[in-house]
């Protein structure tokens, strides 16, 4: 099972070097949909949420058998996978106009994530409600934090230039 988790961190992470690099600037184009976001406090978010699930990860390798870090991880593997969706895909649809994070989500995020999932199921650890409700949490978390995540990234730039 570490083989797949470790393939979950190699996707999660290129997913937000993508948009890191790109989705700032991006941003201004969403602006009828959602706030422009500066580099700093994004590029501090994305390094919290990336950190975030590499926790979750390491704690579900050091404590295989504690649910609530598998959960955590699921939540984690199901919110990457939905974040692919909405907004990737939908931003990039409804604006007509490429959402970065689209490519590694698509092509990293669903497949890697999906693989990862389905060793869960095979080995019976999870199920489809623990995955919905794991998903559905892990995901509000981590919605309800990066409104927060910008205004410390966004905080500490204005402190420290």
């Amino acid at each position: 099972m570490e083989e797949w988790v470790i393939l979950f961190l190699f996707a999660i992470t290129l997913h937000n070097v993508e948009e890191a690099l790109w989705l700032p600037a991006w941003s201004k184009y969403a602006s009828k949909y959602h706030k422009p976001v500066g580099k700093s406090e994004f590029h501090f978010a994305v390094i919290i949420i990336t950190s975030l699930a590499y926790l979750s990860a390491s704690f579900y390798l050091f404590f295989p058998n504690s649910m609530i870090t598998k959960y955590i991880l699921v939540g984690f593997l199901g919110s990457m996978i939905m974040n692919a969706i909405f907004p990737h895909l939908l931003a990039t649809i409804i604006l007509k106009r490429y959402a970065p994070g689209l490519v590694t989500g698509i092509l990293l995020n669903i497949p890697i994530n999906s693989l990862v999932l389905y060793q869960f199921f095979q080995r019976d650890e999870i199920t489809w409600i623990g995955l919905l409700l794991s998903t559905l949490i892990l995901g509000g978390v981590l919605l309800g934090i990066i409104p927060i995540l910008f205004k410390i990234g966004k905080s500490l730039v204005n402190n420290y230039s």
